[in-house]
């Protein structure tokens, strides 16, 4: 284990406790040049290298830095095999405002510290990195995913994410109403950044009414002016407490779903793009004893995994969304699952996922 220079004893004393879903390898980074400072974890390999996204984000602790990279990379696990995919879970997080903080020198730095597993790990974007992001940290790593097209990538999977989230709402519609549409229902978009503003854009072709919010005015703005039916409240509050509200779409970051929301949300069906929406174990029961049908994240938001996957064997669009389209029916196998073992949809999909892991160890 490579430990970043003053990072807490406490914080390496819990990388492989069992709650944490024991994690097969945690690397601590720093490099003093650059001032990087980066946490990469990976949860399993059992099912190919780890596959995950890079996390760019100001983190007020070393703790916390770690804590999001082994539940985001616990996610990643679960979320590829789902996604039928050959790759186990991982996550990387950058602590920094990567308005302040992101550099060419940091980024490179960052690049030789996942080269550095040999391939174990495979990188790509995430919350506070882009596609030109990636160029850069492929200049000193090859394994790396989500490049631009002129770089031999796939460019912004944000697209295949929305898509997906997109299927897995129309899946919850037809398991909950009869009907794989949204026509006449109201749908409420906490976050409408690089994967919520695509998802807008399906539902109101779908003939949805739409409610957005975002924290940044300027990307409500962007909806509200190119699409002046959509409506827009002050923040995510008042958005799940819409009157009237049929879906709750969470496309921020995770912990959207805890005791201060499930108990007022007025939506019967929450599905939304957001790594780890549950903040904690038993919120899948509370939405369940409410009667809140809830799409399981890491399965509905697998469209820029499927997509950043894929451009390891030479990217085609047609595939990729071809198979983001099974997460329909994914969805749907998930909520029969749970129906007849009588668990939550998130327990179901875990158990899924888990037997999937499990088959794998044992060939």
């Amino acid at each position: 284990m490579t430990e970043m220079t003053g990072a807490p004893a406490q914080v390496l004393h819990t990388l492989f406790r069992s709650d944490q879903g024991g994690h097969e390898q945690v690397v601590l980074c720093q490099d003093r040049a650059s001032g990087l400072k980066a946490v990469i974890a990976l949860h399993s390999t059992t099912l190919g290298p780890a596959l995950g996204g890079t996390r760019f984000y100001p983190y007020a602790s070393e703790e916390e830095a770690v804590a999001d990279a082994l539940n985001l990379s616990r996610g990643m696990s679960y979320k590829n095999a789902m996604a039928g995919l050959d790759h186990g879970g991982g996550k990387a997080v950058i602590i920094g405002d990567p308005e302040l903080d992101k550099s060419e020198e940091l980024l490179l730095a960052y690049g030789r510290f996942v080269a550095s597993l040999g391939g174990r790990y495979v990188t790509a974007c995430d919350v506070g990195t882009y596609v030109a992001d990636m160029d850069v940290v492929a200049r000193e790593c090859r394994w790396t995913t989500g490049r631009s097209p002129e770089n031999g990538g796939a460019g912004d999977s944000s697209v295949l994410t929305a898509f997906g989230v997109f299927q897995g709402i129309r899946a919850s519609a037809e398991h909950l109403w009869g009907e794989a549409s949204l026509r006449g229902r109201t749908v409420g978009v906490a976050g409408v950044g690089k994967v919520g503003h695509h998802l807008v854009e399906h539902l109101l072709e779908d003939g949805a009414e739409v409610v957005v919010t975002d924290v940044r005015t300027e990307s409500v703005r962007r909806i509200t002016d190119r699409h002046p039916q959509v409506r827009a409240v002050a923040d995510t509050d008042t958005l799940i407490r819409t009157e009237g509200l049929d879906v709750y779409a969470p496309c921020a970051l995770g912990g959207a779903l805890n005791d201060d929301t499930v108990p007022v949300l007025t939506a019967e069906v929450v599905c939304g793009a957001a790594n780890n929406q549950l903040a904690h174990p038993g919120v899948e029961k509370d939405l369940a004893d409410r009667g809140i049908l809830y799409a399981p994240d890491y399965v509905v938001n697998a469209g820029g995994v499927i997509q950043v996957a894929d451009e390891l064997h030479g990217f085609d669009f047609d595939r990729c969304k071809a198979k983001a389209a099974k997460i329909h029916d994914t969805t749907l196998a998930i909520f029969a699952r749970a129906k007849s073992d009588g668990i939550p949809p998130a327990a179901a999909a875990d158990r899924i996922a888990e037997q999937r892991i499990a088959e794998a160890r044992r060939r």
